[in-house]
C-alpha cells in the first residue's frame, strides 16, 4: 500500500516540476524603445605641443600636433562619457609613506563627435570637439536599442 502512494507522490512531484518548467517558456514579451528625456551636448579640448613632435620638418610637426590634439580631445570626451578608472597604491613603513603610485585609464568608444575648431596657440595646437547626445542616440537606434518591457502574455 505504501508503494502505491509513493508512486503517486513521485508522479505528482514530477508533473508539478514539469508544469513549473513549461510556464517559463509559455510567454511572449513585447519590447518598447526608451527615448531619453534630455540630450546633453558636451565639449572637450585637446592640446599638443608643436615643437615637441618628432620630426625635423616644421609642416610635419604641425600635422602631427593637429592629430595629437584631436586624440587628446577624444580622450577627454571618453573620460566625460565613460568615466576614468583610477588605481592607487601606497606603501608605508613605520607609519611613513615610502612609495605612492596613481594610475589612470579611460576606455570607451566615441561616435558622433564633431570638430568645432582646430587652431594653433603659440607653440601648441588646440582641437575643440563637441558631442551631441541626440545625434549619438540616433546613431545607436539602428544598432543597439535600449528597451523596456511593454507587455508580457502568458499562455
Amino acid at each position: 500500500m505504501l508503494k502505491k502512494y509513493s508512486k503517486l507522490i513521485l508522479c505528482s512531484v514530477v508533473l508539478l516540476a514539469l508544469n513549473a518548467c513549461s510556464s517559463i517558456y509559455d510567454k511572449r514579451v513585447q519590447w518598447q524603445s526608451v527615448k531619453p528625456k534630455v540630450f546633453p551636448i558636451i565639449t572637450a579640448t585637446g592640446y599638443a605641443p608643436i615643437s615637441s613632435q618628432r620630426s625635423k620638418n616644421k609642416t610635419q610637426r604641425m600635422l602631427m600636433a593637429i592629430n595629437a590634439s584631436k586624440i587628446a580631445a577624444y580622450a577627454e570626451l571618453a573620460e566625460q562619457v565613460f568615466g576614468q578608472k583610477i588605481n592607487s597604491s601606497v606603501t608605508m613603513s613605520d607609519l611613513l609613506i615610502q612609495n605612492q603610485s596613481l594610475k589612470s585609464s579611460v576606455n570607451g568608444i566615441i561616435r558622433g563627435a564633431k570638430v568645432v575648431k582646430s587652431y594653433p596657440v603659440g607653440d601648441a595646437y588646440v582641437t575643440e570637439l563637441s558631442l551631441d547626445f541626440k545625434e549619438v542616440y540616433q546613431l545607436y537606434q539602428s544598432q543597439k536599442r535600449e528597451r523596456t518591457i511593454k507587455k508580457v502574455e502568458y499562455f
